[in-house]
């Protein structure tokens, strides 16, 4: 009953973004307002020159559809520009705004694609900072595990705290975090913001086991799921409701901020 409740008070009707986000403690707040994130992901669309070929018509359609579901943020993957940040706060919605930038290559292993990293990072997070809509920006997103292996762990470590500094160095009152995942998991990082995990296991108890894992390495910070769900190709869409259901339930009994569905839509 307690988590049902809590579900019924995190779908209210979506008002016009003003207020930015802050962490206390293990949850995020609006003011005094505690802030359940019910996300979901959108894209990663067809890229030319670097950028996502974005319709702001399609975008108006599918955030005023995600906002009728009850959704109040949209994760993203590249950044995106000023215009989606408008159309999203006209629709109640935050955007987590990923920062990705070809996480399964040995970035490590050339200085000037270092530089170029950290200029993306910069530059992104400059064209969306200020917006009242930007939820957060994520400096990177699954590192695979061959990779860290390769590089060593405290150097990628090292690597993303210099992301994470760079983007504070252009929006210094911006939540920044790094979307980690079970494969990766002893990297050690406290300074972000918050933790984010994408975690993808279709077992109830496997998956309460794993977010009690998670709690106890986040440092007392708050623990965002994002990207959950379950293949409707391989699974169907009952199953794949069915499974939605108790991860979103049980992410929310055990205390996390949220969760984010993986996906809205994309053309991968």
């Amino acid at each position: 009953m307690k988590t049902l409740q809590m579900t019924q008070e995190v779908l209210s009707e979506p008002r016009l973004v003003r207020e930015r986000l802050v962490v206390r403690g293990k949850f995020l707040y609006v003011g005094e307002e505690k802030f359940w994130v019910r996300g979901v992901s959108y894209g990663t669309f067809s890229i030319e020159n670097g950028e996502e070929q974005l319709i702001p018509e399609v975008v108006e359609r599918d955030f005023a559809q995600m906002a009728e579901n009850g959704f109040n943020v949209v994760r993203v993957h590249t950044g995106p520009p000023r215009w989606l940040l408008d159309i999203a706060q006209r629709n109640g919605l935050r955007v987590m705004v990923g920062v990705n930038w070809g996480e399964q290559m040995a970035f490590l292993d050339s200085p000037e694609r270092v530089r170029e990293i950290v200029e993306r990072v910069r530059t992104w997070v400059r064209a969306c900072a200020g917006h009242p809509a930007v939820f957060c920006y994520s400096v990177g997103n699954e590192i695979t595990s061959s990779i860290v292996r390769w590089h060593g762990r405290r150097r990628v470590e090292r690597f993303i705290r210099r992301l994470y500094f760079t983007a504070k160095a252009e929006y210094p009152d911006a939540l920044v975090t790094y979307v980690n995942y079970p494969s990766t998991e002893y990297l050690q990082l406290p300074f972000l913001d918050f933790l984010c995990f994408n975690v993808y296991l279709e077992s109830k108890q496997a998956f309460e086991d794993y977010l009690a894992r998670l709690h106890n390495l986040s440092d007392d910070r708050p623990v965002l799921l994002s990207e959950i769900g379950l293949d409707s190709l391989r699974n169907g869409e009952e199953k794949q409701a069915e499974t939605l259901d108790w991860q979103i339930r049980t992410a929310l009994r055990l205390g996390c901020c949220g969760v984010v569905v993986f996906a809205w839509t994309d053309e991968w």
